[in-house]
């Protein structure tokens, strides 16, 4: 599709990405989400959580947010090399919308629990869960924080993400902190 067609079906189709279409290459990732009224939404929708992420960073140093912002858009764009494009896309934006909103408090924070992974002070762990699309939570130990996302889980709450999981099951939470590193048995403190 021409850029010149594809801007003329954009304008039929209704409310567009927070881009403009008229000049994206008809194989980008551009063009998919110019076609597609979901993802244009989904689009529509971190840019406007991003101003407000930008709002709340004000000077923050380092600039983490446009870093972060630049990663993540070239980890979207690598979804045209997926077998389904359009749901790679799909759940980049959803990922990177929740991970904005729960970093940058966007959101209701809906709990906050501590525990103790170990004997050390180090193996404390703060574990703050957030009202996002996916459910999120933000691990910190140490001077180290990980954004994680719900996962499918036979039971117990389970998240995810960056090489870090977290499952808590029958009031213990079990994580592992980086892939190959051994599984941590954690008790909620008071």
């Amino acid at each position: 599709m021409t850029p010149l067609l594809l801007a003329s079906w954009i304008a039929a189709s209704g409310p567009g990405p927070s881009f403009g279409c008229g000049a994206v290459k008809a194989a980008s990732i551009e063009a998919l989400i110019c076609r597609d009224p979901e993802l244009a939404r989904l689009d529509r929708q971190l840019a406007s959580v991003v101003a407000a992420a930008r709002a709340k960073a004000g000077n923050e140093r380092p600039p983490r947010l446009q870093s972060t912002q630049l990663a993540w858009r070239r980890g979207r764009d690598a979804c045209r090399q997926s077998a389904d494009a359009r749901s790679c896309v799909r759940r980049s934006y959803r990922e990177r919308t929740a991970e904005l909103q729960a970093r940058y408090r966007l959101v209701p924070m809906v709990g906050q629990g501590r525990f103790q992974c170990g004997a050390s002070p180090a193996d404390a762990l703060l574990a703050s869960f957030f009202q996002t699309d996916p459910a999120s939570l933000i691990a910190e130990r140490g001077d180290r924080t990980a954004f994680l996302l719900v996962q499918p889980s036979g039971s117990g709450a389970r998240y995810g993400g960056g090489g870090v999981d977290f499952w808590e099951h029958q009031g213990e939470v079990r994580l592992r902190w980086g892939a190959g590193s051994p599984e941590l048995l954690c008790r909620r403190l008071p």
